[in-house]
């Protein structure tokens, strides 16, 4: 073919005589690809998460969880979640001149997520204003933020559960709790006295000692008179210090009396630094936007809380309400994760029709939706159980089933964005998709506050201890009897199981494992539907061990589980 250079065109370019035309800038049109998952209510497009709220007595705080819910399902605050990890925090150890000044800086996204969130009273609510629906409320929240960015919930959470554990110093509860439980945020690095609402943080874990805090080894010393609620200077080191610019932290040191709870802030009263001083933040590989650091304490001024000797015992109260959030808070993410393959599969289509119509994909679907149902079910009954601290039978439901569902539920996350993932292909694993950032942090929970193994050690100390908690775990349970002849065998073999003391902490997991299940589905006999609890019921108590998720039995109405977990990107107004 003859070659020539047309009239106009750059010097050098060839054409083959043959006028393409526009066609050269257009090569395909965009279909068949989904809309983003924006603009919607978290709390209105959630029916198990309104049903649950409204069963444990969370009716009073309706109208505040849905606008709350279409405030976080906006696309503008949404867009905040991204940026706060996408621009991780930066520390400076000193500045210009050469001052120690160990200051972490952040994205302005992570202070408008913090702001929000102590100004809806995540931090505080149930102490500030105790009663019927409290903890419910505020678990309700904390459940959908972690939906938008759970980095953040780390200090949010930590505040909130460093209440109980100062209690038990009461003047010093009288000085800080005010500001502790007070709505608002206050970033700035100035000393606790200059702040009108404050942060609180944690460091307990130590480089040799891990989840083992009884071998930590830095040291208390007194200032003056010794005792609770006096002053001491604290020698050593904490290997994992969350949330750092914190107002003041909640750790563990030995006195001559053994392992003992301080209160550690950030200035001392003089206005002069405290020699806490950062080495480094971590690199973690989920929760970006949280900043965590490997500290060195230099005789750092803190104040003993309750019993000295007995700091386990102090700090226990707050890591019990830690374990809760991180029930609470991969619930949310398992829901997260549920609503991103709903919302992709319901607009896909690939071999002739939408993926959720074709059955295994339903079957697929209809099995994340329900593990998420039952980890929203055990979340909501266990803050109902905290609303009442005076029941007995619900403190000690507190005591077993926190620790069953921080283990469960959050070693259950994992596996289950990952199927998430799968439903949305290779689009799920590209990072301008928020699969990746919730798969990275989908493990971490069952990590932090006791893993897995710590966990279950605990629900058979609980169980060993105050024999009690079985026996109001299994009145729980009973509640549903008949409801479902599944569950009524799987309580049946379990408590058969329980009779034999055996080797207990050999088959630990699988006892832990047995209560979670009975549990989760003993409320959803009693509140969900039929046709979701015969479903969760079924797949995971008639069956020794479930197999990947997909798994559903014939028979599952798959079609109205999927339908009940969709969003309705359209209710976006409270």
């Amino acid at each position: 073919m003859e070659t020539n250079v047309r009239q106009g065109e750059s010097k050098g370019v060839v054409s083959t005589g043959t006028d393409f035309g526009p066609y050269l800038a257009h090569t395909h049109e965009v279909l068949n690809q989904p809309a983003a998952l924006v603009d919607y209510n978290l709390y209105a497009s959630d029916r198990a998460l309104q049903e649950a709220v409204g069963t444990h007595g969370g009716q009073a705080e309706e109208a505040a969880l849905l606008a709350f819910g279409a405030r976080l399902g906006s696309a503008d605050f949404l867009a905040l979640g991204e940026q706060a990890n996408r621009y991780p925090p930066e520390l400076d150890t000193h500045d210009r001149f050469g001052h120690r000044i160990d200051l972490v800086r952040f994205h302005p996204a992570y202070h408008a997520l913090m702001e929000t969130s102590l100004g809806a009273g995540m931090h505080a609510a149930p102490w500030r204003r105790p009663g019927s629906g409290a903890h419910v409320a505020r678990a309700a929240k904390f459940f959908m933020m972690s939906q938008v960015e759970a980095g953040h919930c780390c200090p949010v959470t930590m505040t909130f559960a460093a209440v109980p554990a100062l209690r038990h110093q009461p003047e010093l509860a009288a000085l800080w709790e005010g500001r502790i439980t007070a709505d608002g945020y206050d970033p700035r690095n100035v000393p606790a006295d200059q702040k009108a609402v404050l942060t609180i943080g944690m460091a307990m874990t130590e480089k040799q000692g891990g989840s083992d805090v009884r071998a930590n080894t830095t040291s208390a010393h007194p200032v003056g008179q010794e005792g609770p609620g006096q002053a001491y200077e604290l020698v050593g080191h904490k290997f994992f210090v969350s949330a750092p610019m914190c107002d003041a932290f909640l750790t563990l040191a030995q006195t001559a009396r053994g392992l003992t709870c301080f209160l550690l802030p950030r200035w001392r009263p003089d206005g002069s630094k405290n020699p806490m001083q950062i080495q480094r933040l971590k690199r973690k590989m989920g929760n970006a936007s949280n900043a965590s650091c490997e500290t060195e304490l230099r005789g750092a001024l803190a104040w003993m809380v309750g019993e000295e000797g007995r700091g386990v015992r102090t700090i226990i109260d707050m890591v019990a309400m830690t374990r809760f959030d991180c029930l609470v808070g991969s619930s949310g993410g398992i829901r997260a994760a549920t609503v991103q393959a709903l919302h992709h599969c319901g607009q896909r289509r690939a071999f002739g029709k939408r993926l959720v119509e074709q059955p295994l994909m339903q079957n697929v679907l209809a099995d994340l939706t329900l593990e998420s149902e039952a980890a929203t079910a055990l979340s909501m009954r266990m803050a109902r159980a905290l609303d009442n601290p005076c029941d007995e039978g619900e403190a000690l439901l507190v005591r077993l089933g926190t620790g069953l569902g921080k283990y469960w539920v959050c070693k259950r996350m994992p596996q289950h964005v990952a199927e998430a993932m799968e439903c949305i292909g290779g689009s799920g694993v590209m990072e301008d998709s928020p699969m990746p950032r919730l798969f990275r942090e989908s493990p971490v929970n069952a990590i932090w506050e006791g893993s897995g193994n710590i966990q279950c050690l605990d629900v058979l100390r609980a169980m060993d201890k105050t024999p009690a908690v079985i026996d109001v775990y299994f009145a729980e349970v009973d509640l549903a009897r008949g409801g479902n002849a599944a569950l009524d065998r799987h309580v049946h073999a379990l408590k058969k199981a329980l009779e034999d003391p055996g080797d207990l902490e050999f088959v630990a997991r699988d006892i832990a494992d047995r209560l979670a299940l009975g549990l989760q589905a003993g409320l959803l006999v009693r509140h969900a539907p039929n046709w979701v609890a015969d479903g969760f019921c079924s797949s995971r108590l008639d069956r020794k061990g479930q197999g990947q998720y997909g798994s559903l039995l014939r028979g599952t109405d798959c079609a109205r589980i999927i339908e009940r977990g969709m969003v309705d990107c359209g209710r976006t107004s409270p």
